[in-house]
């Protein structure tokens, strides 16, 4: 994952490396809901025996990823609609509450860190560029908690924004999106910029109702990713 990336090469170990593919093998959905890893195929893959395997699926089981069942296959896990909504909620609330925070402290650099994160998200939306925008997406989060000096409080907004990101591959309408999404983050600003905290976070919260809808559709399109769980 992003902070084992950040590991010197010689303090990395097997387990980690075997994470991070994982990881980027799931949240890419090249490795689709309900989709069966083996234990045995994936040492043979990295050139390890099962133990470091068996650690890094308990690692992925964490992050709620996989699904590692007692003498049955272990799996990719499936969507739950309930562990969607809780999400969601979860994220509302931290973002809300960083928002808040960060109007207080909007100073001019603040203001002017914000535009330069504003400018990098057009530049990436004029060249198409989905994965640059994602990221971009990211740091503009991290930027608000920064500012509001609650960091710990993207901690949250990251593990929460990555479950339902990884949904949201499956939508075919990223390039109509992303305009949209650049608005509403451009209103947050002016609204932080200006002091004015309800409004950041009328535009906090509305931005992030913009994937309801996408939800909803992949939900009732894909419904062979989502378990019976719910």
């Amino acid at each position: 994952m992003s902070k084992q990336d950040t590991l010197p090469k010689d303090r990395r170990s097997s387990v980690d490396d075997i994470v991070d593919y994982l990881y980027r093998e799931i949240t890419a959905m090249r490795l689709l809901p309900g989709t069966r890893i083996s234990e045995t195929d994936i040492a043979a893959q990295f050139g390890v025996s099962r133990q470091p395997v068996r650690d890094a699926f308990r690692r992925l089981e964490s992050a709620d990823l996989i699904l590692v069942r007692p003498k049955k296959a272990t799996e990719v896990k499936k969507f739950s609609a309930k562990a969607i909504e809780k999400s969601r909620f979860v994220r509302a609330a931290v973002e809300a509450a960083a928002l808040r925070e960060a109007a207080k402290h909007c100073d001019v650099a603040a203001g002017f860190q914000l535009d330069s994160c504003i400018a990098l998200q057009q530049k990436a939306y004029a060249e198409r560029d989905f994965a640059e925008f994602g990221q971009l997406d990211y740091d503009f989060h991290k930027a608000i908690c920064d500012i509001g000096r609650v960091p710990y409080a993207f901690d949250i907004i990251k593990t929460e924004k990555e479950k339902v990101d990884r949904l949201c591959v499956l939508s075919l309408a990223k390039e109509r999106r992303m305009p949209e999404l650049i608005r509403d983050h451009e209103a947050m600003v002016a609204a932080l910029k200006a002091g004015d905290a309800e409004s950041a976070v009328k535009a906090g919260m509305l931005h992030l109702s913009r994937l309801d809808e996408t939800i909803e559709a992949i939900r009732v399109n894909s419904a062979a990713y989502f378990g019976d769980q719910d």
